[in-house]
C-alpha cells in the first residue's frame, strides 16, 4: 500500500497564474481556490497552482492598498499546463494601444506552444494584445467590450456571455465569472461531479452556463416583486416529469407571460433553455455516478428519449452519452455487492 506521503502516479496538471502590476486581488486567487481545492476521489489534488510574475521574484502591487511576494518569475510559465491570466488595472499600451510591452512579451514568451490558455475579465486584452484571439470568439467585463473590439478588430467580441471556450483558449466576462470559467475548465478536465464538488466547497451555484447573460438588468430583484426561486426549485425536484411553461409560472402564481420575463430578468435565460441546462448537468451526473443505462439517464434527467439527450449532450458537449461516460466514468459500488 502508497503511503500517505507517496507522490502522485502522474504528475499533477500545472496551472500558472500570471500577477501584473495593478492585478485585483478577488480575480487573482480564483485559479487557486477552484484548481487549487480539486480533488480525486481519493483525495489526491488534481492540479498545481503556482503564480508568477513578469519579473524576477519579488512584490508586486495590487489595486488594494497592499502588495503580495510572487516567488515565480516569467520563467514559471514554460513549466506551465494552463496559463491563467487575471485582470489588471495597470495594463498601460496593452489597453491603450493593443500593444505587449518589451518586459510582457518576453515574459509571454516562455508559454510552451499547446498550452491551454485562459483569461479572466480584462486579462483578456493581454492575450488579445499577444494574438492568440486572433480570428477566435471571446468576451470580456461587459463594460469594456467596445473598447476591446475596436482596439482588437481581428476578434469577434460576444460581449453577452459569461465565458467562451474555444478550445486552448478561453476567456471570461468580469470578476465572479472568472469562478464559472475555472469550474467549466474542472468539467471539461474531469467531470460534472468533481466540479460540482469544488463548487460545493466553494459555495457557488455548481453551473452557470456560458452563453448565460453576463448582465442582468435585474440581477436582485427588487423587494416588493415576486421572484422565480420557488419555480425554479420545483422544477429541479421534477426534471424527470415532462414540464410546461404554465406549470412553472403556476407555482408563482403569475401569467405565463409576466413569470417569462421575470424569470429572464433573474436568471438571464429563457425558462426553456434554463431547463434544457438543468437536464443536461442531471444527464452528466447520472451517467458518470451511476450504472443507469443510457434509456433509463435519459427518462430520469426528462429528456423522454435516448435520441432526445443525445443531441442535447451533442450540441452543448459536443459528445455522445456513451463518449461522456466512457470519459468521466466514476468507480460505483452497488449497494449490497
Amino acid at each position: 500500500m502508497a503511503s500517505a506521503t507517496s507522490a502522485p502516479s502522474t504528475p499533477r496538471h500545472r496551472v500558472v497564474v500570471l500577477a501584473l502590476d495593478g492585478v485585483i486581488p478577488f480575480e487573482l486567487g480564483i485559479p487557486q481556490r477552484i484548481f487549487g481545492r480539486t480533488r480525486d476521489s481519493a483525495g489526491e489534488r488534481l492540479y498545481e497552482v503556482i503564480t508568477a510574475s513578469i519579473r524576477p521574484p519579488g512584490p508586486v502591487h495590487t489595486d488594494a492598498d497592499f502588495a503580495i511576494l510572487v516567488e515565480n518569475g516569467p520563467e514559471a510559465l514554460a513549466t506551465a499546463d494552463t496559463v491563467v491570466v487575471p485582470a489588471s488595472y495597470e495594463l498601460g499600451p496593452v489597453y491603450e494601444e493593443g500593444r505587449l510591452t518589451g518586459e510582457l512579451a518576453a515574459a509571454l514568451a516562455h508559454i510552451r506552444p499547446g498550452t491551454r490558455l485562459v483569461a479572466i475579465c480584462t486579462g483578456g486584452y493581454v492575450l488579445a494584445a499577444a494574438g492568440y484571439l486572433d480570428g477566435r470568439r471571446a468576451t470580456t467585463h461587459w463594460s469594456s467590450a467596445e473598447h476591446f473590439q475596436r482596439l482588437f478588430p481581428k476578434i469577434t467580441v460576444d460581449a453577452d456571455v459569461l465565458f467562451i471556450d474555444d478550445g486552448d483558449v478561453l476567456t471570461s466576462a468580469g470578476v465572479a465569472a472568472g469562478v464559472d470559467l475555472c469550474l467549466h475548465v474542472v468539467r471539461g478536465d474531469h467531470g460534472s461531479a468533481v466540479a460540482n464538488e469544488v463548487a460545493r466547497r466553494t459555495v457557488v451555484p455548481p453551473h452557470r452556463d456560458g452563453g448565460q447573460a453576463q448582465y442582468i438588468q435585474r440581477p436582485v430583484p427588487e423587494p416588493q416583486l415576486a421572484t422565480t426561486t420557488t419555480a425554479r426549485g420545483w422544477a429541479l425536484g421534477h426534471l424527470h416529469e415532462p414540464i410546461q411553461l404554465r406549470d412553472m409560472a403556476d407555482q408563482e402564481s403569475m401569467s405565463v407571460r409576466t413569470f417569462t420575463r421575470r424569470f429572464r430578468e433573474e436568471v438571464g435565460v429563457s425558462p426553456g433553455q434554463w431547463l434544457t441546462q438543468q437536464r443536461v448537468e442531471r444527464a452528466r451526473h447520472l451517467l458518470e455516478s451511476s450504472d443507469l443505462s443510457v434509456d433509463q439517464v435519459a427518462r430520469e434527467a426528462g429528456f423522454g428519449t435516448p435520441q432526445s439527450m443525445r443531441q442535447h449532450l451533442q450540441a452543448a458537449l459536443g459528445v455522445t452519452p456513451t463518449a461522456y461516460r466512457r470519459t468521466f466514468r466514476t468507480a460505483v459500488r452497488v449497494a449490497g455487492r
